[in-house]
């Protein structure tokens, strides 16, 4: 990322901090002022000290603006620190904001580890553009413009001899585009470490299950030895770049002590005029010295401010309105797929012409061997994907001409893998209705066997349910899932593999807060447990991506022979 880039990347980061940073500015402008007229001061001084003037008024001007400056360099100072971490604190909001409201489609190709890692570690070395960066460089070459005026002013031979002595500073500008890829090829190294870490600690209890430690240490060894190793590069060049750049600027002083004192023994030049030259020397050799260090330094954070800026590139659903206008189909249905084709990734076809309906109001059950893409057709309904061709209609509406918002407000839905947030029972439940008072929640928690949750701990429905959930078993899980989804208003549920946990007096009372449920909702459940299902209105079996069989239960067993072999294997049926 270029500079004028970093620039343009920076500045949605920056709304409404602008009144503080044109007083960083302000600062940095009468800091210079005063840090540049000090060499002026001391040269009257010197005059003074020769018998021309009085000294005492002298002193106390040199003395008035070194306090001067010293108090404006710690105010700005402040105010760019302050400006700084209020851009960490904005771009951290902003980016997790964003990432929220991306397809899911794109988490699928991302780890959450190297997310993660652009969410903390690479927003905080952004800090590192604007302070030791743009503002940094901005109010160096304010003094340095000031003092490369006063020097043309005081010797213009002295001031050509000074740049031929700082001319081995150019060398560092011919460094920059290596300590930038660097820089990028070091976050990258760290974002894929974190990922490494992120994944043996999401599943520590298998890791530990199967002895695996050593393997998982030795995977995030080794990527912690790629960002050290990356790390090193890095550091090299700044080594490399560090010394040439002092010896340049030493060399320069050297000159210009070596020269201006001939020059002074000669008579062409005055002391007072020779230490302000090397004053204004020390001034426009300091800020382009840590100009250097800072374009170095800055590297880094530019390469977290494109990892960052990519992210924020991504297409977001499009949350609040729809892609194009549509009436609704009345066809009586509340869920429709019309001949819908869909694949993961370029991979293979996972529905081919699906196509059926759900009834306003019915319970309709999807089952079929695993990988026939049952929990598929949930993910469409809710528009975590689009399908490749055919259409998703909710309430007579395809999906794509609905907006993503309103959408979801209609759905709720149970998940295959039951996510518990990390948290309390209160927060889990106040996931799909933030506003249901305690009564609300504990009486549903009864309605899926869980109120005992609540009641057994002091805490009540604040009592917490770990990372993950990691605090309650898998079928309390499973419950607390469907919990939520019972306690929202939304019209259709979807449930995927609502039992699978469940013992077989808890599948009962699950059953019975499903089957009270579907009285006033339209319910599509995904099963592999049958026993679940056999009452719904309609059962639709899927095999390799294809309705092969649609029907109540009764028809069913006389007409689709893999629902009959279903049926066996669960011993619902008796063998042939």
């Amino acid at each position: 990322m270029t500079f004028r880039a970093a620039l343009t990347a920076l500045r949605p980061h920056l709304r409404g901090r602008r009144r503080l940073l044109l007083a960083v500015v302000a600062l940095s402008v009468l800091g210079a002022g005063a840090t540049l007229a000090q060499p002026l001061a001391t040269r009257s001084l010197l005059s003074a000290l020769d018998g021309d003037g009085p000294v005492g008024p002298r002193v106390a001007v040199l003395a008035a603006l070194a306090i001067a400056a010293a108090l404006l360099t710690a105010a700005q100072q402040y105010a760019l620190q302050r400006a700084a971490g209020g851009l960490v604190l904005s771009t951290r909001r902003r980016l997790v904001d964003h990432l929220l409201r991306i397809p899911v489609a794109e988490f699928d190709r991302r780890r959450t580890g190297d997310l993660l890692a652009r969410v903390g570690l690479d927003t905080s070395l952004i800090q590192a553009v604007l302070t030791t960066g743009v503002l940094d460089i901005a109010a160096g070459l304010l003094v340095v413009s000031g003092a490369v005026a006063m020097m043309l002013l005081l010797d213009p031979l002295m001031f050509v001899i000074t740049l031929v002595g700082l001319a081995g500073m150019a060398v560092g500008v011919l460094v920059m585009p290596r300590v930038r890829a660097a820089a990028e090829r070091t976050q990258e190294h760290l974002g894929e470490m974190t990922a490494d870490v992120e994944r043996a600690l999401s599943a520590v209890r298998t890791v530990k299950a199967w002895n695996a430690e050593r393997r998982e240490s030795a995977v995030v060894a080794a990527s912690a030895q790629r960002a050290y190793e990356a790390g090193l590069r890095l550091a090299a060049l700044h080594a490399r770049l560090g010394p040439t750049v002092n010896a340049a600027s030493q060399g320069a002083l050297l000159l210009v002590l070596a020269v201006g004192g001939a020059r002074v023994a000669g008579g062409q030049m005055t002391v007072g005029d020779l230490v302000a030259f090397v004053m204004f020397l020390f001034l426009l050799a300091m800020p382009v010295n840590e100009a250097i260090g800072a374009i170095a330094q800055m590297q880094t954070g530019l390469a977290a401010l494109g990892r960052v800026e990519e992210l924020m590139r991504l297409p977001v659903e499009a949350r609040d309105r729809p892609t194009a206008p549509a009436p609704p189909e009345p066809d009586g249905s509340a869920i429709r797929f019309d001949r819908v084709h869909f694949a993961y990734h370029d991979a293979a076809p996972l529905l081919d012409d699906v196509d059926f309906a759900v009834p306003r109001g019915s319970r309709v059950a999807v089952v079929g061997p695993s990988g026939a893409g049952k929990s598929t057709l949930l993910a469409l309904v809710e528009r975590f994907y689009d399908p490749g061709s055919g259409r998703v209609l909710v309430d007579g509406v395809d999906v794509r001409h609905r907006s993503v918002k309103d959408l979801r407000r209609r759905i709720a839905y149970v998940e295959q893998d039951t996510p518990v947030l990390a948290g309390s029972l209160r927060d889990n439940l106040r996931l799909a209705a933030p506003g249901a008072n305690d009564a609300g929640l504990l009486a549903v928690l009864g309605r899926v066997g869980l109120r005992g949750l609540a009641e057994r701990s002091p805490l009540g429905l604040d009592a917490p349910v770990g990372d993950g959930g990691v605090l309650l078993s898998g079928g309390e899980r499973q419950r607390l899932a469907l919990a939520r989804a019972l306690l929202s208003p939304a019209p259709i549920l979807l449930m995927d593999e609502p039992t699978s946990n469940l013992d077989a007096r808890s599948e009962g009372a699950v059953r019975d807060a499903i089957a009270a449920t579907a009285t006033h909702r339209t319910v599509l459940i995904v099963a592999h447990r049958l026993s679940t299902v056999t009452d719904a209105d309609r059962i639709v079996v899927l095999d390799s991506g294809r309705v092969i069989g649609d029907g109540p239960h009764e028809a069913l067993v006389e007409t689709c022979g893999l629902y009959r072999d279903l049926l066996r294997r669960q011993l619902l049926l008796p063998a042939a």
